[in-house]
């Protein structure tokens, strides 16, 4: 499959473009050490990200994927600053970019695409994060979890793109690798590619109804047409 008069290439960022599960989970411990409670495994909390920092952090003190009901928001908010504070120190020591990201990103920009990111993961966090692996220069917009009221799998993120941007949905493909993206961009009545590596709790992408579902990001140049 190849998209056709597309102008904009909106992308998840962790998962999609980058792993930062080293990190988010050196972080995540160092919370949980400083509420004397257990910490876990990378694997296991690997299988907790890709829905935010709030939710991440109630995963974590309820020690599974699957958030504890009577958690005390106070505790809450406690335990997310510490983690954001961590996290702030710590943002790219470990965190690495997936294969083909940086060379397909350029490709697609010097083919004349607009590139955007679009993630779940707080504002502040992204451009420290672009800056490390010299990516900022090849977005137009950046837009973080906390830059909206909501976020994917809400398609508000994507709404503002495209008016922010002067496009409508179908000039737009978002790529991402888990189901919150997919649901996003359907939402929004826009086309989307999935793909297979990165954060989806297990689940294949492939079921979630991604216009497209492609294994390399270098694949990325192929499914879009050159403007």
């Amino acid at each position: 499959m190849q998209f056709t008069n597309k102008e904009v290439l909106i992308f998840d960022l962790d998962g999609t473009l980058i792993d930062s599960v080293p990190d988010l989970a050196l972080s995540i411990n160092e919370m949980l050490k400083a509420l004397n409670m257990a910490t876990y495994s990378t694997e296991v909390i690997r299988s907790w990200v890709g829905n935010g920092a709030e939710v991440l952090t109630k995963r974590a003190l309820s020690g599974s994927i699957d958030i504890s009901a009577d958690l005390d928001p106070a505790f809450v908010e406690k335990a997310l600053s510490i983690f954001l504070d961590f996290y702030a120190q710590n943002v790219c020591v470990d965190t690495c970019l997936y294969p083909n990201v940086k060379n397909t990103l350029e490709t697609l920009q010097s083919n004349g695409y607009r590139l955007v990111i679009v993630t779940n993961k707080p504002e502040q966090f992204i451009s420290p994060i672009l800056e490390t692996f010299g990516l900022n220069s090849l977005f137009e917009m950046l837009v973080g979890g906390d830059s909206l009221p909501k976020r994917k799998p809400d398609p508000m993120q994507l709404e503002y793109v495209c008016e922010t941007l002067g496009v409508n949905a179908a000039k737009c493909v978002m790529i991402g690798d888990s189901k919150n993206d997919i649901f996003a961009a359907t939402a929004a009545n826009m086309e989307s590619i999935g793909l297979t590596y990165g954060y989806n709790h297990g689940e294949n992408i492939k079921s979630h109804g991604a216009s497209l579902v492609l294994d390399d990001f270098a694949d990325i140049i192929d499914a879009v047409v050159p403007l």
